[in-house]
């Protein structure tokens, strides 16, 4: 795309904004939003008003999420963190909201929202969270170096469950093992392997299902 050359997101909502009163409140909104690269703060603060006061029931739509989609041109998620990081300034650093402090950069609403997990969902200590907090407001460091340091954290207080797939297929690796190392004894009755070839059967149709299962959830 050339310098200066317009999404087609922005052209939808340039084109919305030509149809109504410039000082009705969905104007406003889509204005804020026509600047969300430049500033995210504010149009998290017009998002959770329309959503809190369901405007945008009143604009044609039937969920806030499908508002966000179609007329603000964002992803259900994104919207999702520009609220919580909002929200989250509000209740835990109501000084960088302040007007003097607004003229400068905020950090970006993901490292903001990455703070407010480290605080609110992830079991940080404070020490931790403290570390995170001056890494995002003030040294404001980048948020791929942010979200390293998150992850870091993270990883320790939840370490990563073994999948139900890789446990079936851990399960199905094992018994196939010891199958073949029978096969190859001698004086192993049959009647012995037929319920370690029925384990085998079950657990490669549930490894099976499992499989079908993630491919439907990802198309």
């Amino acid at each position: 795309m050339r310098e200066g050359a317009k999404t087609k997101g922005e052209l939808i909502i340039e084109q919305l904004m030509r149809e109504l009163d410039p000082s009705s409140p969905r104007y406003m909104v889509l204005a804020t939003a026509r600047q969300f690269k430049s500033s995210w703060v504010e149009l998290g603060e017009q998002l959770i008003k329309v959503k809190n006061q369901a405007e945008f029931q009143g604009w044609g739509y039937e969920s806030f999420e499908d508002y966000c989609s179609k007329e603000i041109r964002i992803r259900k998620e994104t919207a999702r963190k520009l609220t919580l990081a909002y929200r989250y300034l509000e209740q835990e650093e109501p000084n960088l909201l302040g007007a003097e402090r607004r003229l400068q950069p905020l950090p970006d609403y993901r490292a903001i929202d990455l703070l407010r997990q480290a605080r609110e969902e992830q079991g940080f200590s404070d020490d931790e969270y403290a570390q995170l907090r001056e890494s995002v407001i003030e040294n404001e460091r980048s948020l791929p170096t942010v979200q390293k340091q998150f992850r870091e954290v993270a990883h320790i207080h939840n370490p990563p469950e073994t999948s139900p797939l890789k446990q079936l297929s851990s399960a199905l690796t094992t018994a196939r093992r010891l199958d073949g190392q029978l096969d190859e004894m001698d004086g192993i009755a049959p009647v012995f392997t037929k319920g370690l070839h029925d384990l085998m059967d079950e657990l490669h149709r549930q490894e099976r299902l499992l499989i079908e299962q993630q491919e439907t959830l990802s198309e």
